[in-house]
């Protein structure tokens, strides 16, 4: 847990994760702030907190595509305090793997030579075994 103040205001800081990649999301809970408020850092726009009476507020920052890696600092200030909390977290360099793009490289050619030659197998084999089951129904008869 992060800085925080004493009495009204941001009670503590809560930021997961406490490393992310150029381009992610952090998601940001603060206690202590029933009326909302706003966190800011130089790693990505300025962003709400919610309003939340339990005294719980969050707030999702999507990190800017070209923050340079590195410490950012974030500060937090409640729309019923002008106090400001503060905390840490850490860019890290590139983009995190994407989720459910699998199978999105194209084939290369010994792959694709490979597939070719089972299409042809299996159309010789399909052909042969009609062919072949033809005749024998058409001698039976």
């Amino acid at each position: 847990m992060g800085g925080g103040q004493g009495g009204n205001g941001a009670i503590s800081i809560n930021v997961n994760p406490r490393s992310v990649h150029q381009g992610g999301t952090l998601t940001i809970s603060v206690q202590g702030c029933k009326r909302g408020g706003t966190v800011t850092s130089n790693a990505f726009p300025q962003t709400n907190l919610s309003v939340n009476p339990n005294g719980i507020s969050t707030a999702i920052a999507r990190i800017h595509n070209d923050a340079a890696p590195g410490q950012y600092n974030l500060a937090i200030r409640c729309n019923d305090n002008s106090r400001v909390a503060t905390d840490q977290f850490t860019v890290l360099a590139g983009r995190g793997a994407l989720g459910g793009l699998g199978g999105s490289v194209g084939p290369s050619s010994t792959e694709m030579a490979i597939g070719g030659g089972l299409v042809l197998t299996a159309a010789v084999g399909g052909s042969l075994f009609v062919a072949r089951r033809r005749r024998m129904v058409s001698t039976d008869v």
